[in-house]
């Protein structure tokens, strides 16, 4: 496996960082064709994920190849990923979206950051800088600008409870994904992911749970027509598939809190691509949301603790975590 040094794992990892929000970002527009001619928010997320497993697994083979015991040492761990980062995170968003706006269900969503950061806080110790706490709040101005939520509109509580639950899926993603083991190669841990990811969805669809509804009906994106199997695929192969092996990539380099708040950019990409296929012009508000939000990431960013400062904490195995970055240096994409 190619090791980086700490710079070049810190410029790798923003990157695929940036790389995984926006691939997760065209997702909504590409689903949002498919829902206006009549395909069930469960059938869209199963082809999804069904069609990145597919897409991951010759990928997913040749990284595991002579190191499939790397993953049966770590079976429960592999399947409690993809039962709950991948298949209970996409289940819960669209249990929330199907009783409340979109906007609120994601600013709730995307709370998470805000998760990781208490999480590392009490459970590690790793207190956040003060430029730390103040780009999340910044980051959370613009989240609401972004989203156009001054409105208020009213939220229904079943609803709300879905989006709670979506965002502790999101927030165990980075923390799995940061400290989960890294002897398991990143793109074999994602095609295993979204295996089991794709299984336990299937299963939600057969008992009921989860309507499934799909329709070979013609979608349009930008006022062209498109071929009814072309936005399911591009949903699975780059809403997840990259989206999904790039941010496991991203999480390990960065560690889980600076990965969770560039992948904010997701929103920001996701106005862009509905702009450009559904023809959903941004606002000034939201303009001015962007910005901030980006501004925010960098001030998340830029309150990261020195490798420096890191030398001073206890090693591995006392409660705390040491040195994250040069951890995911050595665990990067082979």
């Amino acid at each position: 496996m190619k090791r980086f040094g700490n710079d070049g794992a810190v410029r790798t990892g923003l990157l695929l960082a940036v790389i995984s929000a926006a691939s997760f970002g065209l997702s909504g527009s590409l689903a949002g064709g498919l829902l206006a001619v009549g395909w069930s928010p469960g059938a869209i997320v199963l082809a999804r994920i069904s069609v990145a497993a597919l897409a991951v697994a010759p990928l997913a083979l040749a990284d595991l190849r002579g190191r499939w015991h790397l993953v049966r040492r770590q079976a429960g761990w592999v399947i409690f990923y993809g039962a709950v980062p991948v298949a209970l995170t996409q289940f819960a968003y669209f249990s929330a979206v199907a009783r409340m706006n979109v906007g609120p269900a994601l600013l709730i969503e995307y709370t998470a950051p805000a998760t990781v950061v208490i999480w590392l806080w009490l459970r590690r110790g790793e207190r956040p800088t003060r430029r730390t706490l103040a780009g999340a709040v910044v980051c959370a101005i613009g989240l609401v600008l972004v989203l156009d939520l001054l409105a208020g509109p009213s939220l229904d509580p079943v609803g709300v409870g879905w989006a709670l639950l979506a965002m502790m899926g999101v927030a165990s993603y980075f923390l799995l994904g940061a400290d989960g083991p890294a002897d398991v190669p990143p793109i074999g841990l994602a095609g295993c992911g979204l295996v089991v990811g794709s299984l336990a969805l299937g299963l939600l669809g057969a008992t009921g749970l989860m309507p499934l509804h799909a329709r070979t009906v013609t979608a349009h994106y930008a006022g062209t027509a498109v071929a009814w199997w072309l936005p399911p695929l591009a949903l699975g192969i780059i809403t997840a598939g990259v989206a999904y092996c790039a941010g496991i990539g991203a999480i390990r380099r960065l560690g889980s809190r600076v990965a969770s708040f560039v992948a904010l950019l997701e929103v920001l990409a996701g106005i862009v691509f509905a702009w450009l296929l559904l023809g959903q012009v941004p606002g000034t508000l939201q303009v001015l949301g962007a910005a901030l939000l980006i501004a925010g990431i960098i001030a998340v960013k830029l309150g990261e603790r020195s490798p420096a400062a890191d030398n001073t904490r206890p090693p591995a195995g006392t409660g705390q975590d040491s040195r994250p970055a040069e951890r995911a240096a050595g665990a990067g994409l082979p």
